[in-house]
Formats: C-alpha cells, structure tokens, sequence
C-alpha cells in the first residue's frame, strides 16, 4: 500500500467540481488489495482515524473532499474482467472501484455488449457510480445505476468483507436486516420508514422499500455504510444502430406537447434519450454553432436505438410526429453515422465548456438544481424556474434530462448580490420540488454541499433513521462523516 502525505500529492485530493475549497487531511492511502482496505477500516475503528474515500474528482457535492480526515484513493483498484454471457441477452462484467466508466463501456462493446449508465463524466470511477446511484441521459430508457447491479463486494467498517449478490439478503416482514459478521458479530436494523419521491430518478438518502433487497441499501449511500471494492455489472446486447437528433422548436408549449408525444406509448417512437436545451442554452451554444435558428424558443435532443431494416420506417415516425407539434424540421440536425454522431455529442458537451468560459470572467460560482418531480408536475416546476429567474433578471440556462422530469438549472451569478439573492432562492426551489412530490437530487447525490437540505425532504425523524443505520454499521464513526447526513446527527442523536 502506499502512503503519502507530501503537500502536491495531498492538493489533488481537496477538490472536485463543486468548488468546496475547505478541504484538509493528513495524508492519502492508495490501497492495492480489498484486504488492504478492509485493513485500514479495522485500524480506524480500534485506533480512533476518520477516512473519506476518493473517487476521481467527478462529482458535484463536495462528496470525496475530507474535512481533516485521511483520504482511501481507490485509483490502484482498476481490473477489468471480460464479459461473461449469462444468456442471449444478459452478460456480466466484473469490475474493481476503480475502474473508469469510459474503459468500462469500452470493455463491453468490444465484445458486442452494451453497459447502458451513462454519466456525463465519462473519467468517473465505476464505484463512485454505485456508491452515488448515478445516472444520465440513457436513464429515460434504462434506468439508473442500481437497475446494472448484480453483486457488489464490501468493505465494512469494522474490517469485514461482504459479499452482497442481488437476492441473498432481503430485509424480513418487520423491516429489519441481520447479519451475522466475523469481526462486527451479529447486527440488524431497520429500512428506513420515510416515503420515497415517485419520481423515474432519485439519489438522495438511503434507499428503502418493503421487503428490499440489502444491495440496495449500499447503491447509493455515497461511501457512509462501506467501501465499494468490486461489483458485477449487467450488460444487454449492443444496440445494431443508433441514430439521433437536434429538434428546434419556436415554442416551449410546442416542445413540451412534442415531449409528452414522444413518450407516450401510442406515438410510434422509443426514445431512449430526450435531452432539453432551453432558448437561453440556444443563446450559449450558438457562440459556436451560429446555425442554430435565433427564432428557436427551446431544442429537443433524442437517440433512438434500431436496425438497418427498420431505421427508414423509425426516422418517418419521428418525422410525423415532428410535423405534428411545429418543429423547425428544415432547420433541426438528424445524425445517422458514427461521425455526425460525434460532432453531435460535442455540440452537446459544449454547453457546459461556454457556460465556464462565461463563469470565468465573472467572480462567483454558479448556483445549480439537480431536483426531479413525477411527470405530472413537471411543467409547474419548469416555469417555476424560469418565471423566478427572470422576475430576478438573472443569467440563467435550462437544460437536461426533461424525459425523466429532470433538468438542471444553472443560476449564472454576475456579482455577489445576486449569488446572495440566487443562493436564497435555491431554497424556494428545493421547497417547490418537495411539495410536487419531488426529490432534492435526481442524480448528483447530496454529499457535504446539499446535506442540510436533506432534512425538508425526511424531517428529523428520517434523517435519525439514516444516522441509526450508519451507527449500526459504522459505530465508530470511521467513514465519510460529512457526506449525506450532517455531522451534527451523530452528535446530537437521541436515544
């Protein structure tokens, strides 16, 4: 295992993209065994050490940043097996924590399948996925991260291993979970009570459902329950073909109709992606691409996977239905090979680099939502958002994954007043979302930045709930202290 603790290599692992700069600890761990993990949890229960696992600086919410805790860097954990076919339509690859997402997708389609979860950080480690539940724009067809999982081996607290396979432990008729451990002995405890968001994307808290399955638990927890050290993903077959689209729209009520048709059962299209790009995102993007329409309100992206026999029949399909809601059909962008595909993806990833370049010359950090809400409510939060950022004057953009009643909205702050007057207004939005029946976080995880929101979403009586089931597994206090649920819950617990 190496160690270091010099002042470079500690500077690497005090940030990630959430721009959090209080980060400190007193040196790294890189181990290169499970057992070597297992080993430094065990140390810090018997000998008093705190520790913040480290992914590889993807993430949002200020998760794998240490507040004077040691860091376990999982970047020496990075084997990738090769697949192994389970049947026609279903294979398994074994991965380590590790493992980059992007050499994952890779792996698989080398031998013709497909690993469907597709964040938008393509670097992150495939633990940091399962540990946050994370998602994407594929999430509309697929589901998220959890729906991939088919075992994941653990690090506890305490210095056991578990071996979790889906369908081995399930929690009883009462709610509660026992396991039997060699170093921890014999523990149960409870699912959490709280009522989950009906929503198609959640990632905030510890998942619970009567009768659950134990895999479930840690998918998601954010490292507070134990290290993700190795998992088996499912793969499916790779998709034959793919083609995609930019549709313009003059309307937003246009758009939306165009939305709600594409995913209806009745409209003759599979989406398995649809992206939404608000007139502001246009205004953005259009720096570089000046052929997007200036009349265009808002833009729909959307992939539909096919066959070269039935790609011609698919494409008319959306055609019809483009005609029948008013899209801009002359101006909008099909792509049907590889390489227009590409071009495509860059003019999507684009949005972000502009919005940065903009943020740069500018003195504050932007303020960003990542709720989601059933579907039936979503248009009631989009123009929320849109009608509080322009009754304030705000730079803002729109964008994201409307299929899954989720998109993102970037407050882009032009001086600390209006930071000030975005942050409370952040507030009013988490609000809004819950009282729609909606989540605090669709995909980013809570980590240090969002845990004091987690409270309206649970009350004191769920978040209690979470903090007794890391006391349960973690009863030193050793792992990720900060990250989900406040540190003041495990200081101020109640019997």
């Amino acid at each position: 295992m190496i160690y270091k603790d010099d002042p470079a290599s500690i500077q690497a692992f005090l940030s990630d993209t959430s721009n959090l700069k209080t980060g400190k600890t007193p040196g790294v761990f890189f181990p290169e065994t499970y057992a070597e993990v297992a080993a430094l949890l065990k140390d810090g229960t018997q000998g008093g050490k705190r520790f913040t696992i480290a992914g590889n600086g993807t993430g949002t919410t200020g998760g794998r940043i240490p507040e004077g805790d040691y860091v376990i860097a999982m970047h020496r954990l990075q084997e990738i097996a090769e697949p192994v076919a389970i049947s026609g339509k279903e294979a398994r690859l074994t991965v380590q924590a590790g493992a980059v997402l992007e050499k994952v997708q890779q792996k698989a389609e080398q031998s013709g399948w497909f690993y469907p979860p597709d964040p938008t950080e393509s670097l992150c480690f495939i633990g940091s996925t399962i540990a946050n539940n994370s998602s994407g724009a594929r999430t509309f067809r697929y589901g998220p991260t959890r729906d991939h999982i088919l075992r994941i081996l653990v690090a506890l607290p305490e210095g056991d291993l578990l071996d979790i396979p889906r369908g081995r432990y399930h929690a009883d008729e009462n709610g509660m979970f026992r396991l039997d451990l060699p170093l921890a002995g014999t523990i149960s405890f409870p699912i959490p009570r709280y009522q989950m968001p009906e929503t198609s994307k959640h990632n905030a808290g510890y998942y619970s459902r009567e009768g659950m399955d134990l895999i479930d638990l840690f998918i998601g927890s954010e490292g507070t329950l134990g290290v993700i050290m190795e998992a088996d993903l499912k793969l499916v077959p790779l998709p034959r073909h793919v083609f995609s689209c930019m549709v313009y729209f003059r309307t937003i009520d246009d758009l939306f109709r165009f939305t709600g048709l594409a995913k209806s059962a009745e409209s003759g299209v599979t989406p398995r992606v649809l992206e939404f790009f608000d007139g502001n995102s246009l205004g953005f993007l259009r720096q570089n691409y000046p052929d997007i329409p200036t009349d265009a309100a808002g833009a729909l992206f959307f992939e539909q996977e096919t066959s070269p026999e039935g790609e011609e029949s698919d494409l008319q399909a959306w055609l019809d239905l483009m005609d029948s809601c008013n899209a801009m059909t002359d101006a909008s962008w099909i792509a049907l090979d590889r390489e227009e595909q590409r071009r495509m993806t860059a003019f999507r990833h684009a949005l972000p680099l502009l919005v940065n370049e903009w943020l740069s010359r500018q003195q504050e950090s932007k303020i960003s939502t990542d709720m989601a809400v059933p579907d039936a409510s979503f248009r009631e939060l989009f123009d929320f958002y849109d009608a509080s950022c322009r009754k304030n004057s705000f730079t803002f953009i729109i964008f994201g994954h409307i299929g899954n009643a989720h998109v993102h909205l970037n407050i882009l702050p032009r001086n600390r007043e209006e930071f000030l007057r975005a942050k409370a207004l952040y507030l009013e939005f988490v609000e809004k979302a819950i009282a729609l029946g909606g989540t605090l976080s669709a995909e980013h995880g809570i980590g240090k930045l969002k845990s004091p929101y987690l409270v309206l979403m649970y009350g004191e009586k769920g978040i209690r709930e979470m903090a007794a089931i890391k006391k349960q597994l973690d009863p030193a206090l050793v792992l990720n202290i900060g990250n989900l649920i406040p540190a003041s819950y495990f200081a101020t617990e109640k019997p």
